[in-house]
């Protein structure tokens, strides 16, 4: 039973971290701690280092980014009381433990079939202390600097049980509140708020007691013969990524998620999609821009970074079709080649 008297110790602020993070983690996770840390009980850290067999997703220079993880997370320890760094636990029984508390069952994938994370989201959930969950990617980026905003959400949410999660914004909020790069049911409130039947695991506030009680079960979705090639290149399970499973636990339970902005400041996202030397050294004047509210108007309503804030164009250029279709192809045959070794071992 959700109660409208939910405080700041029953919230987690918990946020994945991989090595591969490491070049910019050091300036989004202050940013994300000043945004949202105020408003939780605990910020927890979770540090996944799971290496990934598939080609496609290994990290040639891993221990040297795994060093300046290290470097980094151990700096925020120090200065945030509320900090607590877990590193994901792949053991049998940790992974028991979690399929069966989420899932209803004793197996869960470490990955999806695309090599996107999945039970290493579902550790930093359960791990997090809080009856209630704010699960970021650790690239999400925070604008308007509302610190009543987490509030807010629990207040909604323990006025309707079929809202299973919150999100800020998405996007800073156009003139008009309209949205120009999602689609939306508008509701009516003071301020932008939208109702959405699907989930992403970029960010969500979520009350994880339903599923860990039994009431909701997440599914394990398996995906078409593609996606199965895909994942027997990867090295992965032959499962959909989490999004689409806590998605589809969504509309079989009439579920819904709420993104609003709430009262003024409010709190709204932004998210770059690239990764570029060019960015990361634009990336903390990105950040102070966003925190004062330095944003054109054609980034008002959109989601993702765009090019009014960031020139995204060489990067674009780099990702002609011809360009990712060669790529996938050799991601394709270095994979194959590597399951042939395996075969014939």
């Amino acid at each position: 039973m959700r109660s409208a008297n939910m405080t700041a110790a029953e919230v987690s602020l918990q946020v994945n971290l991989h090595p591969l993070d490491a070049p910019h983690v050091a300036y989004t996770l202050p940013h994300q701690i000043r945004a949202l840390g105020p408003q939780v009980g605990q910020v927890l850290l979770t540090v996944d280092l799971h290496r990934s067999q598939g080609s496609r997703y290994r990290i040639e220079d891993y221990d040297q980014k795994l060093k300046s993880l290290q470097d980094t997370l151990d700096r925020i320890a120090a200065a945030e009381p509320k900090v607590k760094i877990v590193e994901v636990d792949y053991t049998p029984p940790a992974m028991r433990r979690v399929a069966r508390d989420f899932l209803g069952q004793d197996f869960i994938p470490k990955k999806a079939h695309n090599g996107s994370p999945f039970y290493a989201y579902l550790f930093g959930v359960h791990a997090a202390s809080g009856d209630y969950v704010i699960h970021l990617d650790s690239d999400m980026l925070f604008g308007g600097g509302s610190h009543t905003w987490v509030g807010e959400a629990l207040e909604k949410m323990a006025q309707d049980p079929s809202i299973i999660a919150c999100n800020p914004l998405a996007g800073p909020p156009a003139s008009d509140g309209s949205l120009h790069s999602q689609s939306a049911r508008r509701l009516a409130a003071p301020y932008p708020a939208y109702s959405f039947p699907s989930v992403s695991t970029r960010i969500f506030l979520m009350d994880k007691r339903p599923i860990l009680s039994g009431q909701w079960r997440i599914p394990l979705l398996q995906p078409g013969l593609s996606a199965r090639v895909q994942a027997f290149i990867n090295y992965t399970p032959s499962c959909l990524a989490l999004e689409d499973s806590l998605s589809a636990m969504m509309v079989a339970n009439g579920l819904s998620r709420l993104d609003f902005l709430g009262r003024a400041p409010g709190l709204w996202t932004l998210h770059p999609v690239y990764r570029t030397p060019a960015f990361y050294r634009e990336l903390p004047r990105l950040i102070e821009r966003i925190e004062a509210g330095d944003v054109p108007d054609q980034q008002r309503g959109h989601h993702d970074l765009n090019d009014s804030m960031f020139d995204w164009s060489e990067i674009r250029a780099q990702l002609t079709w011809r360009r990712k279709f060669k790529r996938r192809l050799q991601y394709a045959a270095s994979g194959l080649q590597e399951r042939m070794r395996d075969l014939t071992r």
